[in-house]
């Protein structure tokens, strides 16, 4: 059983690189537009200091990895770059052609493609770039939600690039971030930053146990009776980051491959506890 959760995790993640270097070589580049996030400020940098992007992109998120390793796991780390840099060496070895020529085709579906990759890669368990990472992190410490988080850097972003670049591309570069924020949305069921998890078990306790441990999250259980068997039993309900759902489902399954497990979008978190446990 975990044999194949890691070959789904694989499969995830390699397609994930492969679509977003071909959104990226085939429609944004030959365009001279702009992604959001560290990809974004990466592609920007690119052209201004005629640095290759596949370095860029490896060094500027090395430092996103490390925190990504303190708060979340040395799973999503390793995962995160191993895509990382999977996702470099494609865009520097592999001759993408170019797609389209039309600016409004290319923001599009080179947003649609990008988007699509990064959205793979977060359902394989891990990232292909840092942004999300940091943005979680902030909106742990802050009252802006990650969305906010995310959205506010990039606006930074898209104005250093109608600085730069002039002020055509940098709108082009906005509607290609919404088309890979859509499309993200899309893969990843929901813009929520949380996740209710219901799990149902057998072996409740144990996994109550690992996901405090393990994970770092706080675990409600609640006596439910089953609608076929009329038999009482635990229910355990948390809620996570969508960055943490892979590695929750993965604690869950290695204890019980017949767990019942119900992901609930949630639209909006107040009060209670939700920050992570940091371990030392």
């Amino acid at each position: 059983m975990g044999s194949v959760r890691h070959l789904v995790s694989a499969v995830y993640l390699l397609t994930g690189i492969l679509v977003s270097a071909m959104g990226l070589s085939s429609f944004l580049l030959p365009n001279y537009f702009i992604d959001g996030g560290v990809t974004g400020i990466s592609m920007l940098l690119a052209k201004l200091s005629g640095v290759p992007l596949s370095v860029l992109l490896v060094v500027l998120n090395i430092p996103f990895v490390g925190v990504g390793y303190r708060h979340i796991g040395r799973a999503f780390a390793v995962k995160s770059s191993l895509a990382i840099v999977g996702h470099a060496l494609c865009l520097a070895l592999i001759p993408f052609p170019v797609a389209t020529e039309d600016k409004l085709l290319a923001a599009a579906f080179g947003g649609f493609f990008v988007g699509a990759g990064v959205g793979l890669a977060i359902r394989g368990g891990g990232v292909i770039d840092g942004t999300e990472i940091l943005a979680v992190l902030i909106s742990k410490r802050s009252f802006a939600s990650i969305g906010e988080v995310v959205l506010g850097l990039n606006v930074v972003i898209f104005l250093t690039a109608a600085f730069f670049l002039g002020v055509e591309p940098a709108l082009y570069s906005v509607l290609t971030y919404f088309a890979g924020s859509k499309t993200i949305d899309y893969l990843l069921h929901g813009i929520e930053a949380y996740n209710g998890v219901l799990i149902v078990s057998e072996r409740h306790e144990v996994i109550r146990q690992a996901i405090l441990t393990e994970l770092g999250r706080g675990v409600t259980t609640f006596l439910a009776r089953g609608g076929y068997t009329a038999a009482e039993q635990q229910v355990l309900f948390c809620v996570v980051t969508r960055l943490e759902i892979t590695r929750l489902e993965g604690i869950v399954k290695g204890m019980d491959a017949n767990a019942f497990i119900v992901v609930l979008p949630v639209h909006e978190v107040t009060g209670g506890v939700l920050q992570k446990r940091e371990f030392h």
